[in-house]
């Protein structure tokens, strides 16, 4: 179990660390979206000045904590929203990613259950 936690923990960090980073730095040139469901999300996105370029800092910041080993669970627990996120507009608007955003929110949920001792304290009730 000690290595698949690893394995997931460095594969999830490298995808969200990766992802961040091509799109912060301009690594890639991104390709012309096209008209549709999946522009007018981008666009509005975009439009709000920050949103964009926020999420692509959480999943770099992220990503890098998940590579690094340093605050795991936190990690995991801001991750998880941005997944769900990744989940359902490909579910929802592009399809053709939608086994990508699958095994992200599954390896988000792999490692919750893995640190899952970390998370007992702030879910106990009083």
């Amino acid at each position: 179990m000690k290595i698949a936690t690893i394995t997931v923990r460095i594969l999830l960090g490298l995808l969200m660390a990766v992802s961040g980073a091509v799109v912060l730095f301009n690594l890639v040139e991104q390709p012309e979206i096209p008209a549709g469901p999946l522009k007018t999300f981008t666009d509005g996105m975009a439009a709000s000045g920050y949103l964009f370029h926020l999420i692509k800092i959480v999943e770099l910041v992220c990503g890098l904590a998940l590579i690094t080993g340093f605050f795991v669970p936190l990690a995991t627990v801001i991750l998880f929203p941005v997944s769900v996120n990744i989940l359902f507009c490909h579910l929802f608007i592009a399809p053709e990613g939608l086994p990508v955003a699958i095994i992200v929110v599954l390896a988000n949920l792999f490692l919750a259950y893995a640190y899952r001792k970390n998370y007992e304290p702030i879910l106990a009730m009083k």
